[in-house]
């Protein structure tokens, strides 16, 4: 769990770089987009190794959950969850639902868009569309409403994940105290950014 945890950090992170040049950079992004779309290396050794990450992960999640409702066996007459841990450890469940759903929302608008254009229709080549097809994706402020959201619970769901996933390793040296401040600066500014880029398209439509 904290190991695929911690290689799709990784991904997010090296998603996030491509994705922020289309705020900053159009044809940057565009030359990026063209080569991860194309690239064989991605294509059929990366990202079938990015799905099974993915997979990996929520499985784990849910088997745990699982598996931690059992452990419990008779409920408490009175539970004060809040007095021994934060709301985020004790519902990342949720959280993780919710960024799972935002997930399969993603893939569709983006991932089955490309492999329909790409393998269904077999369109030729074309390295300067994915700038104006991301804008696209934006102009409607229900859409961007929901990327923001889970943007959001993606924050909250890494806020402590993150930092889990090294103490579940057994991190524990002097570089422990300076991990955890990292992981929560990454935990916010990341999603967080991710955010930006949806509003900021959403309001710099492209004119016709």
């Amino acid at each position: 769990m904290a190991l695929s945890g911690l290689f799709l950090v990784v991904f997010l992170g090296q998603h996030f770089v491509i994705n922020i040049t289309s705020v900053i950079a159009p044809d940057t992004f565009n030359t990026w987009s063209h080569f991860m779309g194309y690239n064989p290396l991605v294509q059929y050794v990366l990202q079938p190794i990015l799905i099974g990450g993915v997979i990996v992960h929520f499985v784990m999640g849910f088997v745990l959950e699982i598996q931690n409702r059992k452990a419990r066996g008779i409920r408490y007459a009175k539970y004060n969850g809040a007095a021994n841990a934060p709301w985020i450890s004790r519902n990342m469940i949720i959280s993780g639902g919710v960024v799972l759903a935002f997930l399969a929302m993603h893939m569709y608008d983006f991932w089955l868009h490309e492999m329909v254009y790409k393998y269904v229709e077999s369109n030729p080549q074309d390295a300067t569309r994915y700038y104006a097809e991301t804008v696209e994706k934006f102009h409607s402020p229900v859409k961007t409403g929901l990327y923001v959201l889970s943007f959001g619970l993606l924050a909250l769901h890494l806020l402590h994940g993150f930092a889990s996933s090294f103490q579940t390793m057994g991190v524990n040296n002097k570089y422990s105290a300076a991990i955890k401040t990292f992981t929560k600066v990454y935990a916010i500014l990341i999603p967080l950014g991710f955010a930006f880029i949806a509003v900021y398209h959403h309001l710099n439509p492209i004119t016709q």
